[in-house]
């Protein structure tokens, strides 16, 4: 139905969107020096699903906008259709290696003045720096592997499954519906499911921001905790895949 041209184009911006908004909200909210910081939990997961809602319209009219791997693999478990999957995957990490470069210029003099400043600090005038790499990708609050792909599994199957579900409710795809539905659908996942790991549903999302933090001349930056990194990755994955097969057996 699209062109590779096309598809690869819309998945670039549509998921750079994805990922400047993301991004930007964890920013926001967590670097010292901005007006929005510490305004919580709750404004970073409207601020992903805003970004997936301005994102998914933006990339539609070219790629149907997938925006992320999961969603891509699961659809092709289900239809068959193997052969654009690779030109989708490309796009969105493409994508959101370009959002995150964006999101830090945005909040570049935030980042160069990565300092938090604590209780001691006012005493001893000293300044503790901010871990920047939640602002780009997924770090989970309790680290156990195990726990943590489970809940990247279901948190994924809660995300593909109903965007696979929604193409049989006659109307939404038509009326633009589809995707706004699909916008709070992530809010919902963020802040029902999004407690234990960050809910990065979406390998692109997570693995190529982590690329540009590695790179990005941050200072205080601290890790960029690759040990993790497979996690975010294979979790979704695996969800995508068990949603595809979910609704081409149920449906």
């Amino acid at each position: 139905m699209y062109a590779n041209g096309d598809i690869f184009v819309g998945e670039v911006i549509g998921t750079a969107i994805l990922i400047l908004l993301g991004a930007g909200v964890c920013a926001a909210v967590t670097l010292s020096h901005s007006k929005a910081k510490a305004s919580g939990w709750v404004v970073i997961a409207f601020g992903w699903g805003f970004g997936v809602l301005a994102g998914a319209y933006t990339a539609g009219p070219l790629s149907g906008g997938h925006l992320n791997p999961a969603v891509t693999l699961g659809i092709a478990i289900d239809t068959g259709k193997w052969d654009k999957v690779w030109v989708y995957v490309l796009g969105q990490l493409v994508g959101a290696m370009l959002g995150a470069v964006l999101a830090y210029l945005v909040y570049l003099a935030q980042f160069n003045a990565n300092v938090t400043r604590s209780a001691k600090d006012a005493v001893t005038g000293g300044h503790e720096p901010t871990p920047t790499l939640g602002i780009f990708s997924t770090i989970p609050e309790i680290r156990n592997p195990v726990a943590n792909l489970v809940t990247e599994v279901i948190a994924t199957v809660a995300l593909v499954l109903p965007i696979l579900a929604f193409g049989l409710t006659k109307g939404l795809g038509e009326s633009g519906t589809q995707t706004l539905i699909v916008a709070f659908l992530v809010v919902g996942i963020g802040l029902s499911l999004g407690g234990p790991t960050g809910y990065a549903i979406n390998p692109a999302r997570d693995l190529g921001p982590r690329v540009v933090h590695t790179f990005l001349p941050i200072p205080n930056k601290g890790t960029s905790d690759w040990s993790y990194a497979w996690v975010p990755v294979a979790g979704p994955l695996i969800g995508g895949a068990l949603a595809g097969l979910i609704y081409n057996a149920a449906f």
